[in-house]
């Protein structure tokens, strides 16, 4: 059974991991000498934030103590957190809900069918820990191999780190990548009981060593739209645009729609 994760040592994670971001210069503190380590010291970042330096150890060591919001904004002040990062922290430190459902409910049959009336363009629907519940044809061509097995559910983060083709297809392989695991991160954030995401997780650690390493640099990231250079099946690499919309029923459940730049021709089955 996989190990369920602690929010508190998560919680003290983040804030090691964020913490070794800080300089000294960019806080106004003064050089005093190398350092052992990179980023701010705890005694350090606790007077900045004004609280005392013990307790601050304690927040970072996971200890059974409650950081009231109050404190985490102004760590969050100090640390320089983006909104998503903030929010992720107080996610993390129990002043935010978590999500209610540990799983979506299935996919109505006529959101199933809209990647299909989207052909040519590559389009799939996925849940929010990256399972692919719909996908059209030109989806399948332009993601080889992401539909492997009709036993298990495709994952698309599975299919990014796992999948050898995937390095060939994602031309800007290791961003992309760690954008995705980070937004990952964001995801499991709000489902810590929630085994899919607990398991997706651990096989990643098992199966890649870059998703081991950045996992515990502790980047979280917001979904959102934007641009990919993905590599046709044809050898070319082409930029496309993508867009993502949310369900209103299942907001975790996503439709993700690919506009290429140049409307390569997938061939028909």
């Amino acid at each position: 059974m996989p190990k369920q994760p602690d929010r508190r040592q998560e919680l003290g994670a983040f804030l090691r991991s964020r913490r070794a971001r800080i300089t000294p210069d960019e806080v106004g503190l003064p050089q005093t000498g190398r350092r052992r380590t990179p980023g701010l010291r705890r005694e350090e970042l606790a007077l900045l934030a004004g609280i005392s330096a013990t307790w601050y150890t304690y927040l970072e060591q996971g200890r059974k103590i409650r950081a009231s919001e109050q404190v985490l904004e102004s760590l969050a002040s100090v640390l320089r957190l983006n909104r998503h990062e903030r929010g992720h922290l107080l996610q993390l430190a129990g002043h935010a809900p978590p999500a209610e459902a540990e799983a979506s409910d299935p996919l109505p049959p006529e959101v199933a069918a809209v990647p299909l009336l989207l052909q040519p363009h590559p389009a799939y629907v996925i849940d929010g820990n990256y399972d692919v519940l719909s996908h059209n044809q030109a989806a399948d061509q332009l993601f080889p191999n992401l539909i492997t097995e009709a036993d298990r559910t495709a994952n698309f983060v599975r299919w990014v780190f796992l999948e050898p083709a995937a390095r060939d297809v994602l031309v800007d392989w290791e961003p992309e990548a760690r954008g995705l695991l980070a937004r990952l991160r964001t995801l499991s954030g709000h489902h810590p009981t929630d085994l899919r995401y607990t398991r997706l997780i651990e096989e990643l650690h098992e199966g890649s060593p870059e998703a081991q390493v950045w996992w515990a640099q502790y980047e979280v990231q917001a979904r959102h739209s934007g641009r990919k250079r993905l590599r046709h099946p044809g050898g070319e690499a082409i930029d496309y645009t993508y867009t993502a919309f949310h369900l209103a029923e299942q907001p975790e459940q996503t439709l993700v729609i690919y506009f290429a730049d140049t409307q390569p021709i997938l061939s028909g089955r």
